[in-house]
């Protein structure tokens, strides 16, 4: 049964009984009352029934027709019966509405001796009242019977006056509770399923807002909080989305420490940084989740000093370090309560790198223009003390002096070439290449060099290779990289170049059977001055920026450059560069 339709069917219910517990005790009422009224009439005419018979009795001159005339006009009949059973008076076919089985049964029940009692009853809608007569002549029962059917009717007639009535309240009852349950059971049932959708969390709920009176401002109340709730969730939502994105999005790690030292929250850049998922540090002691006890110290720091503190770690991170400053600050609530910690960590690997670079270079050129600087000078002033007048020493020292002071402007220049690569405003003379052709004029410049060494020079260049890029500039790549590898591989051993083409890249790669790169070393290769064996490198005549401007020029051109190498089995650089050029 449906939830709106159960207090009307209570309320109907309610007045068919109300009704029907109405009919009945009017219809009793009635009955009781009519049969005071026939019993009062009939009383009354059992007087005149009684002198009749007395009469009767007497002179014996009453002949039947006059006595049936007599119950006629009365519409009453009568049945006079001797105390021996005998009937001696009967009139009873005065009342053609009576069947003979109704009389028979009707004088049967009012001459047993319980029912002779001097009052009326009513049988089978006729009512009987009992008389007894004791006279000279005669002595018995006289029994008075007159039909009832006005009782009947007005019976029936209640019943229907009732059932109409009840047919109109229940007509009545639909119409005033329909009424009522559209204009406010409807509505307040409605703002029930909209309140609880609102508190279930679904905010685009509403309610029809039709309604007047109080359950109007209700429906309208309720769409209103329901429309201010959205608009605060969807505020809330893109507040914490923005919030969320910027947190995430943060170059610095951050952590959110509770005033019981559980971690609330940490962002990408921490887990990027430290490792691991969120799971394994959320709701964690800090102290448990994070194994680092500078973390620990600057955490209590801040908790004993509630003021933000700044230190500096180095993290080991596989065979690399990083280092990191973490700056942490006190969280206070505007009572001053303490709310907890947060913590933010600053990668400064690539400052401290760039300061230990600048710091290197510096030294690196120092120490580089030191040497030719200090070899000029030297051999410039034993030829000014006397030297200069052996033609043998002359030539010599002015050999050295011209060996140093090439150095040194192979050195200037070198800085000046990477100084150049390095500005801002460096661009190159983008043109159609074909490296195919490129690297084939390089390499009889390359072979002869080999030869005076004993290095044999083998290449693999297959098909034609077109890209876009600086073709001086690629020149430069390329030919360091041969004259390295040439440099670094003993007498008999090999160099080749070869050269692969993909649908957007192309490869160059060289390789030799030289003395190799430590694995811890590689990584530095391409920072200037580097040099794996320093000693070597500055007698091959190097001035230990050529990778450097190697590396740069690669990266102009949106390449990369990698190294495979181990020790005394050879080295091999791969060049990758994209066939279409794209302006930074």
């Amino acid at each position: 049964m449906s939830s709106n339709t159960r207090p009307l069917l209570t309320y109907t219910v309610l007045v068919v009984i109300v009704m029907i517990g109405l009919g009945i005790l009017l219809a009793q009422l009635t009955r009781g009352y009519f049969v005071n009224i026939f019993e009062q009439r009939i009383e009354v005419e059992s007087q005149y029934f009684a002198n009749y018979i007395e009469q009767y009795a007497k002179d014996n001159d009453v002949n039947e027709a006059e006595l049936l005339d007599f119950s006629e006009q009365f519409q009453t009949g009568m049945v006079l019966i001797s105390d021996d059973g005998e009937e001696l008076i009967n009139t009873l076919e005065v009342l053609p509405t009576i069947t003979d089985e109704e009389k028979q049964s009707i004088v049967a029940q009012a001459m047993e001796s319980d029912s002779v009692d001097q009052e009326g009853r009513i049988v089978d809608n006729v009512f009987y009242y009992p008389v007894n007569i004791d006279y000279e002549r005669i002595d018995g029962t006289l029994l008075l019977l007159s039909p009832v059917k006005s009782l009947t009717n007005i019976t029936k007639n209640i019943w229907l006056l009732i059932g109409v009535t009840l047919l109109l309240g229940l007509l009545a009852i639909f119409f005033i509770g329909f009424n009522i349950f559209s204009k406010y059971i409807r509505p307040i049932r409605s703002a029930s399923v909209v309140a609880t959708e609102l508190a279930e969390g679904n905010y685009k709920a509403r309610t029809y807002e039709g309604h007047f009176g109080e359950a109007g401002q209700l429906s309208r109340s309720i769409n209103i909080l329901a429309r201010n709730l959205q608009e605060m969730t969807s505020t809330k939502g893109m507040q914490e989305n923005q919030l969320e994105a910027v947190i995430n999005n943060m170059g610095n790690g951050l952590v959110l420490i509770d005033e019981k030292g559980y971690i609330l929250l940490v962002n990408r850049a921490f887990l990027e940084t430290f490792g691991g998922d969120g799971d394994e540090y959320i709701s964690y002691l800090y102290h448990d989740a994070i194994p680092h006890t500078a973390i620990h110290d600057t955490v209590q720091k801040i908790i004993m000093f509630e003021e933000t503190i700044s230190e500096t770690f180095v993290l080991p991170v596989n065979i690399n370090r990083k280092h990191l400053e973490v700056t942490g600050a006190p969280i206070l609530s505007e009572n001053q309560k303490w709310k907890g910690v947060v913590l933010v960590f600053h990668d400064i690997t690539e400052l401290k790198q760039l300061e230990q670079m600048r710091k290197d270079f510096v030294a690196n050129v120092s120490h580089e223009l030191k040497t030719p600087i200090t070899s000029i000078r030297g051999f410039s002033e034993t030829l000014l003390d006397g030297a200069m007048k052996d033609e043998a020493m002359l030539e010599q020292f002015l050999q050295i002096i011209l060996k140093e002071s090439g150095r040194l402007q192979s050195l200037i220049q070198d800085l000046l070439e990477l100084s150049k690569l390095e500005r801002e405003d460096f661009r190159l003379n983008i043109e159609s290449i074909d490296i195919h052709k490129l690297l084939e004029d390089l390499t009889p410049i390359v072979k002869q060099h080999a030869e005076q060494k004993g290095v044999k020079l083998e290449t693999d260049l297959q098909g034609e290779s077109y890209i876009e890029g600086d073709s001086s500039r690629l020149k430069q790549v390329f030919m360091n990289l041969l004259t390295n590898a040439v440099n670094y591989t003993p007498e008999g051993g090999t160099v080749s170049v070869t050269l692969e083409d993909t649908k957007n890249l192309t490869r160059v790669s060289v390789s030799d059977n030289g003395v190799g790169i430590p694995e811890e070393e590689i990584s530095r290769i391409f920072e200037r001055f580097y040099r794996v064996d320093k000693a070597r490198s500055r007698n091959s005549g190097g001035t230990g920026l050529g990778l450097a401007i190697v590396k740069h020029i690669v990266e102009g051109h949106d390449g990369t450059i990698h190294v495979e190498s181990e020790i005394d089995r050879g080295t091999t650089f791969h060049v990758e560069i994209p066939k279409k050029f794209t302006e930074n």
